[in-house]
């Protein structure tokens, strides 16, 4: 008798892969897939090494101190460090959006665990949870734009893009990461060729988001904003809906995040570093303008349309003008000469591209190669006229993103992103080729070069190759590991015996101070407490019988000297008779009590006792 199974194959198995095909083409099965492939892996890459629960950023363990304080009972709308700066404290410019879920993380944790313990689950839960939104929007929009294959591609893509990233590594959580999952949602909604309402609402409420948490996306939400309002006036009728769901979306959702941010008194304050009146005004007045004129013009002739749009955006600038001119420059230009010199110069994120360039050379392919590549092909396409709306969209967005990142690096992280989407759709078309005529080797490698191209990692490798052999060897860090032993908890421990007080120190010590102590710092590197760093840089760079004057005026008690902080040094070789010159000597003033330490601590504190006069 003849084997049924035999004739037919085993049902189980083609079972197997027709269910494996389907989820494969479903948006959430592979976003699950991916985001479990790519937590896997930074958790294998990066856990096994720590030492710290918290992320290597300053800014990370800055956003740990305040929501410990928000725990600890400090208000919804008060933003005050009262434990930095000069005076009564630092009013700090970040956003409780973010603190909100990781206080309430630590909370829940730490019902059942210390809060060490609490601490260290949430710092790497918070940002593990944000890949899944990054990944979905991700997926989503290589989906609308390529199909299953497109999908696939740009998750692989976000992938290593993701993993070779240290803003969802544990402990990474300032809001970086969350500003990379607003930006993939709104390129992912534009990216709606059914110009679903939906979509265009989604788009609206993460532009308000992004706004709310940082000021670093404003210009890419402005751009977002373009788009939207040049589609309408393009489409007009058809495309009406989305753009009205777009405005009332974004009005109500800025009105919302203003009202419910700013406490009352701040209320006609314009600042250009986070969520005023400032960006407020003109996302509700350019999102009011555009919903009223998508509900009442859409019907009129393309050109009626257009010069709509010309007084909206007319409308837009003269509210600037009036309402925030200084916002439409750097919030950094206003930096005292020496603080940029001293202090911003030396970080990188923060540099332009010509400052990358003088620090590092090598690392430019990694932050702008692909940005360039995929700015390329998006021109290519639209001079061929393929796919124009998706590709000039996405030449929009890049150019705005890449814009930004060669005035400050820290932007290249959105550019990388939007990148993946016209060079994803490059890789399927050559793919295509490539299989469509396997004898042909030119397919192949511009195949594998294509992909290779479109992964920013492989342009920092290059780099760091060919840096390696100029300098004559594979790692050569240009700050060693001195500037982080001196913010070590074990450095700092010295303070534990010592009374509260206000420490003087380097910048980079002052948020391992706030963390680990109870002590107030003079000094942390953040742009509003200009009054702190600038006091502590005059105490290094003076003689030290005027640096006293410095310390007494201030009401420090403590003063933290750290030979090995690059600025300590830098401090130093300015100013070779200033007092960290003569503390690097060993020449120690009389107001100057050496306090006791541990062996070989490369921090030494003294306390401060004033003269008598």
């Amino acid at each position: 008798m003849t084997n049924v199974t035999s004739m037919t194959g085993n049902p189980a198995s083609k079972f197997s892969a027709g269910t494996l095909r389907a989820l494969a083409a479903r948006l959430w099965p592979s976003v699950f897939l991916y985001s479990v492939i790519l937590l896997v892996a930074l958790a294998a890459l990066k856990l096994p090494g720590a030492k710290d629960y918290v992320g290597a950023d300053n800014d990370d363990g800055m956003r740990l101190v305040e929501v410990r304080d928000f725990l600890n009972g400090q208000g919804w709308f008060d933003l005050m460090q009262y434990r930095m700066g000069l005076g009564n404290g630092t009013l700090m410019h970040w956003s409780r959006l973010i603190d909100l879920p990781i206080a309430a993380l630590i909370k829940f944790f730490g019902l059942f665990l210390p809060q060490e313990r609490a601490e260290a689950i949430s710092l790497t839960v918070w940002p593990f949870a944000l890949v899944v939104p990054s990944l979905w929007a991700m997926g989503l929009a290589g989906r609308r734009i390529g199909g299953i294959a497109g999908m696939h591609v740009v998750l692989g893509l976000s992938v290593l893009l993701l993993v070779t990233s240290n803003r969802f590594v544990p402990g990474a959580i300032d809001h970086h990461n969350a500003q990379f999952a607003l930006v993939a949602i709104m390129a992912a909604m534009l990216l709606d060729e059914d110009y679903r309402p939906l979509s265009f609402m989604i788009a609206g409420i993460a532009a308000a988001i992004a706004i709310a948490i940082g000021a670093e996306t404003t210009p890419f939400v402005a751009a977002v904003c373009v788009v939207v309002a040049v589609s309408w006036a393009r489409e007009g009728e058809v495309f009406a809906p989305a753009a009205k769901s777009f405005g009332f979306s974004l009005v109500l959702s800025i009105t919302v995040f203003f009202f419910g941010m700013t406490p009352p008194r701040l209320y006609s304050a314009v600042t250009c570093d986070n969520l005023s009146l400032g960006y407020y005004s003109l996302a509700a007045i350019g999102g009011g303008l555009l919903l009223l004129t998508a509900a009442t013009a859409s019907r009129a002739s393309r050109t009626v349309r257009f010069a709509a749009l010309g007084g909206i955006g007319a409308a837009v600038l003269l509210s600037a003008l009036i309402i925030a001119p200084n916002c439409l420059h750097n919030p950094l230009a206003d930096l005292d000469p020496m603080l940029v010199n001293l202090w911003l110069n030396q970080i990188q994120e923060a540099q332009s591209i010509f400052g990358a360039n003088r620090q590092d050379p090598f690392t430019l392919g990694f932050f702008y190669a692909t940005g360039v590549f995929a700015i390329a092909v998006c021109v290519a396409r639209l001079a061929c006229r393929d796919r124009i709306r998706i590709h000039l969209i996405l030449l929009v967005l890049l150019a705005v993103s890449w814009g930004i990142a060669t005035v400050q690096v820290r932007g290249a992280q959105f550019s990388n992103l939007l990148a993946i989407f016209p060079l994803a759709l490059l890789i399927i078309d050559i793919r295509r080729v490539s299989n469509g005529d396997s004898e042909n080797v030119a397919a192949a490698f511009c195949y594998i070069s294509t992909v290779l191209m479109s992964v920013a990692a492989v342009w920092g490798l290059g780099g760091g190759l060919v840096g390696a052999q100029i300098d004559g060897n594979l790692y050569n860090p240009r700050q060693g590991g001195a500037q982080s032993s001196c913010s070590a908890k074990s450095s700092l421990s010295p303070l534990a015996d010592i009374p509260s007080g206000l420490v003087a120190g380097p910048s980079d010590m002052g948020v391992s101070i706030l963390r680990f102590t109870e002590h107030r710092i003079l000094s942390a590197p953040y742009h509003r407490n200009q009054g702190g760093m600038l006091t502590e840089m005059h105490i290094g760079l003076a003689q030290p019988q005027e640096a006293e004057a410095f310390l007494r005026g201030a009401g420090v008690n403590v003063l933290a000297f750290c030979a090995g902080n690059p600025q300590t040094r830098e401090l130093a070789k300015i100013k070779p008779d200033g007092l960290y010159a003569q503390l690097e000597k060993g020449n120690v003033p009389a107001y100057l009590q050496p306090i006791a330490k541990p062996q070989d601590a490369p921090v030494q504190f003294f306390r401060y006792v004033p003269t008598e006069k």
